[in-house]
């Protein structure tokens, strides 16, 4: 199979709430973009609900949807985290974390009913949330003389690159995002240009 270059990702955070036997249980979902995104969202919403029992949460990300991580917070294992998870798997989404906050209605739901309560809140959560496609880019470096500018600015309008960032004096540079699919054949047009040299940066 060629490499997909589109993701599925939500454009903005968004909440759903379900109750279950006295239990509410609140999710909150939100886009990110690592790994260092999560720490400060669950704090703060430990902070905005100091008398929750349990703050669960699991998330995807990068590309290839490989990267994934839960949390049962307490929970009995496999109860939270997972189902969460597997609400984010079966509606193909990606840089995303889904927080759930349960307060305890007194009444044990069991490890069924914690499984399906923890799925409904996700649920409702992206059901809220606005889905939106993104591709995969990589981000170069195209460095070349001013005298160069004209040829190098034809790639990058032909191409329809977004650019990033840019510095012109004597050494030009300018940072351009590029789509996985069209990377190949823009670098090519790059490297027929003599004296113009380009480096790869990451992928966003």
């Amino acid at each position: 199979m060629l490499f997909d270059d589109t993701y599925r990702t939500i454009e903005n955070s968004s909440k759903g709430t379900f109750r279950d036997r006295g239990s509410k249980f609140i999710a909150f979902a939100y886009p990110i973009s690592s790994e260092n995104d999560i720490k400060p969202i669950v704090t703060s919403l430990k902070s905005e609900h100091p008398k929750a029992r349990h703050h669960c949460w699991a998330m995807r990300l990068s590309i290839d949807r490989s990267a994934f991580k839960l949390n049962d917070d307490g929970e009995p294992s496999g109860t939270a985290g997972r189902p969460i998870l597997n609400t984010l798997l079966s509606r193909d989404l990606t840089n995303v974390l889904v927080v759930v906050v349960r307060y305890f209605g007194g009444t044990l739901l069991g490890v069924p009913g914690l499984i399906n309560a923890y799925k409904m809140a996700t649920e409702e959560a992206l059901n809220q949330a606005v889905v939106i496609e993104k591709t995969v880019n990589d981000v170069y470096t195209i460095s070349f003389d001013y005298l160069q500018m004209n040829e190098v600015m034809r790639v990058i309008k032909d191409g329809d690159l977004a650019t990033l960032s840019q510095q012109f004096d004597n050494n030009c540079s300018i940072q351009v995002s590029i789509r996985k699919m069209q990377v190949n054949a823009i670098l090519s047009k790059l490297h027929t240009l003599a004296g113009v040299g380009v480096k790869y940066d990451h992928s966003i």
